[in-house]
């Protein structure tokens, strides 16, 4: 009887299996989605990172470009995906605007994503014409009061990341300016450079160029440290405006319940590649400082930080996307 009564336990209980060993990230190739056009300036470092990441793990990385709606398409795909770690997002400063611009969006910008890596950061640069009347941020602050918000200056678009550090500029200076938007920042340059616009502020990937080559003048660097391309520029602080900081950043964010061991992985993927040296040197050419001890904790802390800055000022300067 009493052999019977535990042969019946036995059976009646869950059965008792070894842990089996879930596969190494990644098991299959990686889905990198970059919500961007190929061969822009965050589809370059996407692809030197999945180069390199190819070079290491036991799958491939594939960049996939997916763009629409600015961010938006790319962004969105990435949220539906499976919680695997073989879909991810690599994407930029616009990400912290997101709710904020697109009150209507399919997906929560927040809710569902897992920050893995804060891969770098790059400056914006305040620029002018050549022959505009300011070699200095005190000039400029000077030359926009006298005109009572009639200068123009250009952005790549409204409610982009440019758009953005230059209301953020004119906020700090407390003056005002005439926004003019065009469609992309190589549309915008012939007509800084003959005059038309005077002002520009920019990514110092694409603002570099024109400043070596004496086209355009540099004021300061939206950072805490001076550019080595630029050793002469003073940042924003030491120019006299603290707290007057704005960069364009490149994350890579997995779908929200991934598991904590895949974005583990992911994490020490990317910052091994960022630890390369010759990912230092093509992304410091690009004016990209590299972040090689980012955590998933710290880039979290890092989206935040974004977010609340940008969606304050979008707020408080009305900003609308049409």
């Amino acid at each position: 009887m009493l052999r019977r009564t535990l042969l019946g336990a036995a059976l009646a209980a869950p059965a008792l299996r070894p842990a089996v060993a879930q596969p190494a990230w990644p098991s299959q190739p990686v889905r990198l989605i970059v919500p961007f056009a190929a061969g822009g300036p965050t589809d370059i470092p996407a692809r030197l990172f999945a180069e390199r990441m190819g070079d290491f793990l036991p799958n491939r990385v594939v960049v996939e470009n997916r763009t629409g709606a600015g961010v938006v398409v790319g962004t969105d795909a990435v949220a539906k995906a499976p919680k695997d770690g073989l879909t991810l997002l690599y994407t930029t400063v616009a990400h912290a605007s997101l709710r904020a611009l697109f009150p209507r969006l399919l997906f929560d910008p927040f809710a569902d994503f897992t920050p893995v890596a804060l891969v770098g950061v790059i400056p914006m640069i305040i620029t002018v014409n050549r022959d505009f009347r300011a070699t200095n941020l005190q000039e400029l602050q000077a030359r926009l009061r006298e005109a009572r918000g009639g200068l123009d200056y250009a952005s790549s678009g409204n409610g982009g990341a440019l758009h953005l550090a230059t209301e953020l500029m004119l906020r700090r200076m407390g003056v005002q300016g005439n926004h003019i938007p065009y469609r992309g920042t190589a549309a915008a340059m012939p007509d800084v450079l003959n005059g038309t616009i005077p002002i520009i502020v920019d990514v110092a990937t694409s603002a570099l160029p024109f400043v070596q080559r004496g086209e355009t003048r540099a004021l300061a660097v939206m950072d805490d440290r001076r550019l080595p391309q630029l050793p002469n520029v003073p940042t924003t602080a030491e120019a006299g405006f603290d707290n007057l900081t704005a960069y364009t950043w490149h994350m890579v964010l997995a779908p929200s319940g991934t598991p904590e061991p895949v974005i583990a992985a992911v994490n020490a993927a990317f910052n091994r590649a960022g630890a390369e040296g010759v990912v230092q040197t093509r992304l410091g050419d690009l004016a990209m400082r590299l972040v090689t001890d980012s955590t998933p904790a710290t880039a979290a802390q890092w989206l935040r930080s974004e977010t609340d800055k940008w969606e304050g000022l979008i707020r408080a300067a009305n900003i609308r996307v049409e």
